[in-house]
């Protein structure tokens, strides 16, 4: 007769089992949508064409290139300060109730909702900064918001690499910032790209944010460009595209779906399936990473 501890395990393994399979079954459900509604769709005209009043004719070409644009200040802002604070709290700061709280302010505003960071930008980057509202504004905007994350994951990653390893390094006389750099950071490389890159993708995926701090949902035009044609291949003006008008690909498809044509709907439909393979392609990138990472480290 099995034990009771035996039956709760299997119990439990077979909930999981059940509830895991339910889980993706829904996720296929919701890309089958997508991929019947929009996958017709889907062609080079429509990503290299302009939104436009006539569905057929519409495209994503302002949205994907405004979503690229956004995600490159995010990760310039948030990455660097991100990396650095975890290391920083991890490594060198001292275990007190100032870092305490500072730990569980962090965690706190992990948990933040996305649009209270709307209204935070709103008042600091558009009336006190003066950015308008511009690619800056809205990449800044979406640094802060993933910024928790990227600290906590740096953290996570940090915590993963044995004592043992710190101490060798300082026994054979390294200082601190050299056992970090040569020792700690490349062990914990992989955890702390795989949760960079998972920041970021949420940061794709963001919606409310941008609309308040007036991101627009029709753009007919792309922001100036950094190179030039003729020598020296850079224009007088490489960050104007800083400050331009944008939109990103979840409030165009936000647009279209708020519009009565079924055709619209497709549309979205697309524009989704744009953004899910997008999103999907840095997952698949923060594991092939990891994975050779973890290959590199020998223990």
């Amino acid at each position: 007769m099995a034990r009771p501890a035996v039956i709760m395990d299997r119990l439990f393994l077979i909930g999981g089992a059940l509830i895991t399979a339910l889980i993706f079954g829904i996720l296929m459900l919701l890309i089958g949508d997508l991929v019947q509604h929009g996958l017709h769709r889907l062609s080079w005209s429509f990503i290299q064409n302009f939104p436009s009043r006539f569905p057929e004719k519409a495209g994503i070409l302002s949205a994907w290139v405004g979503s690229l644009l956004v995600v490159l200040v995010t990760m310039l802002t948030a990455l660097p300060i991100g990396i650095a604070s975890g290391v920083y709290l991890e490594e060198y700061a001292p275990k007190n109730r100032l870092t305490a709280v500072i730990e569980i302010n962090i965690a706190n505003l992990a948990g933040v909702p996305s649009i209270i960071w709307g209204l935070m930008a709103l008042g600091l980057f558009i009336y006190v900064c003066g950015f308008g509202h511009s690619v800056l504004t809205a990449g800044f905007t979406l640094g802060l918001l993933v910024l928790p994350i990227v600290i906590i994951s740096t953290r996570e990653a940090i915590r993963t690499v044995p004592r043992r390893i710190r101490e060798a390094s300082l026994a054979l006389g390294a200082t601190k910032w050299q056992t970090i750099r040569h020792h700690v950071l490349p062990y914990s490389m992989g955890g702390i790209l795989t949760g960079a890159i998972i920041s970021i993708s949420r940061a794709l995926g963001e919606t409310a944010p941008l609309i308040t701090i007036g991101a627009l949902t029709y753009v007919a035009f792309l922001p100036s460009s950094p190179i030039s044609a003729s020598y020296p291949f850079v224009s007088a003006e490489p960050f104007a595209w800083l400050f331009s008008g944008f939109t990103v690909l979840p409030i165009q498809m936000f647009n279209w779906v708020s519009r009565p044509q079924a055709a619209f709907h497709e549309n979205a439909a697309a524009a989704g399936l744009v953004l899910l393979m997008i999103t999907l392609t840095l997952n698949v990138t923060a594991i092939i990473l990891r994975s050779r990472f973890r290959k590199r480290v020998k223990w």
